[in-house]
C-alpha cells in the first residue's frame, strides 16, 4: 500500500457525500409528501416512511459522510438505498442506473475504508 492510500477515503467521502447531499436537498425541497407521491407512483409500499428515510439518509447521512462521522454506518445505508433504487425502481422499468451503480460502488468502498485520517471522527478519537 502506498502512503497516500489512507487519504482515498477523504476523496471518496467528498464525492459520494456531495452527490447524496445534492439529491437530498432536492428531496427536502420537494417535501415528504412530494417524495412519497413519487415513490407511491413507482409502486413502493410505505411510501411516506420510505420518503422520510430517503431524505434523512441523503441529507443528515451525507453531511456526516462529508465530515467523516459514522461514515461506515451512513455509507451502508446509502449502499442499501442505491441497491433498492436499482433493483426495485430503475431496472424493472428499463431505466438507466449508471449514477446509482456508481454511488453504490462508492458507498461500499466507504464501508470498507471507513472515515480515513482526514475526518472529524479522528479528532473525536484523539480527544477521548
Amino acid at each position: 500500500m502506498n502512503r497516500l492510500t489512507p487519504y482515498a477515503a477523504f476523496f471518496m467521502r467528498l464525492a459520494v457525500g456531495g452527490v447524496f447531499l445534492s439529491h437530498g436537498i432536492a428531496k427536502y425541497q420537494q417535501g415528504v409528501s412530494g417524495v412519497a407521491r413519487f415513490l407511491s407512483g413507482a409502486g413502493f409500499p410505505f411510501a411516506t416512511i420510505a420518503a422520510l428515510v430517503l431524505i434523512t439518509v441523503e441529507t443528515v447521512g451525507a453531511v456526516c459522510v462529508l465530515a467523516g462521522i459514522l461514515t461506515r454506518v451512513w455509507a451502508a445505508c446509502m449502499a442499501i438505498e442505491m441497491a433498492v433504487a436499482i433493483l426495485a425502481v430503475l431496472a424493472p422499468h428499463g431505466r438507466n442506473f449508471e449514477l446509482e451503480a456508481l454511488l453504490l460502488a462508492g458507498a461500499v468502498t466507504l464501508v470498507a475504508l471507513g472515515d480515513g485520517p482526514l475526518s472529524l471522527a479522528v479528532g473525536f478519537k484523539r480527544a477521548a
